[in-house]
């Protein structure tokens, strides 16, 4: 496709290893102000990765949100979400609970094994200034709920967010659009991936190695690559010497003021201490 203009790598970030919830080990591959502005409106990505039993067992107990939204995806193990407006489910292998935590909510993900492999991400999403105090929603989807899309080049692309190749995602999200794919590339496999004009977007290689843009950037497992805003470019060129697994985030920027503390992201720091004083009157959730 000689005419496709493909987005370049800009940043290359190795993931940060954290710990988060009750002693949860993770790793932390996208979060700081400088980030979030530059990814906007993608706000945190974690991915927790263990077969060890003492590194996710505590989970994450009952803690709240307010201003934005979270997306987990699994890809092995289970975990339980119960949150403080009556909802309840266990997410497996395969499956994405998104969540709108809007004007408030509490919430706890608890794994459901003691032992075996425990695999999944965490991505924060923000929410426009007009919807951070909107009622909190919950959607619950399984693996065989997410569309997916098997190129030419043996690539399986799971849309779990938005658009590719005229196959709908299994979310649609109107203010931010985000895209939010898991692709498999074989050894040898080439895909050129569209991309929406304008959006931030980002690629990140969680199993083996791929090559990246135009100039074949070469990106590692564990990294997150910051694509360019190219001026008229189609999407990103994704090619993969060895096999590789990688998700790919876009979304269309807010361009609103970020206000953070813990589990508020809100616009100013006003907004942020009524936040926190709901929460010490329980009237948060």
């Amino acid at each position: 496709m000689s005419s496709f203009i493909s987005r370049e790598v800009e940043h290359l970030v190795p993931g940060q290893p954290a710990s988060d919830g009750a002693g949860v080990r993770l790793l932390r591959v996208l979060s700081g102000a400088g980030w979030q502005r530059r990814l906007d409106p993608f706000l945190m990505l974690d991915e927790f990765r263990s077969d060890q039993p003492g590194d996710y067992l505590a989970g994450f107990p009952e803690h709240p949100h307010r201003g934005f939204q979270t997306v987990t995806y699994m890809l092995a193990g289970r975990m339980r979400h119960r949150d403080s407006v009556g909802h309840e489910g266990v997410i497996g292998p395969g499956a994405v609970q998104w969540m709108n935590a809007g004007r408030g909510i509490l919430h706890s993900e608890m794994p459901e094994q003691q032992h075996g492999l425990m695999h999944g991400f965490q991505l924060w999403i923000n929410l426009p200034a007009s919807r951070k105090l909107s009622a909190p929603a919950y959607r619950e989807l399984e693996a065989d709920q997410i569309p997916e899309l098997r190129t030419a080049s043996g690539s399986l692309i799971r849309v779990i967010a938005g658009q590719l190749d005229g196959v709908d995602g299994a979310i649609q999200e109107a203010d931010t659009e985000p895209q939010y794919w898991d692709v498999r590339l074989p050894a040898g496999a080439c895909e050129y991936l569209a991309l929406p004009p304008g959006h931030h977007a980002a690629v990140y290689v969680y199993a083996g190695e791929a090559q990246l843009g135009e100039q074949a950037r070469p990106t590692a497992a564990r990294t997150l690559a910051v694509l360019s805003q190219t001026e008229g470019s189609h999407g990103v060129i994704v090619r993969a010497t060895q096999a590789a697994r990688l998700l790919v985030l876009a979304g269309r920027p807010l361009h609103q003021p970020i206000a953070q503390w813990g589990p508020f992201v809100m616009n100013t720091r006003a907004e942020i201490e009524q936040a926190i004083a709901d929460m010490r009157a329980g009237t948060l959730a």
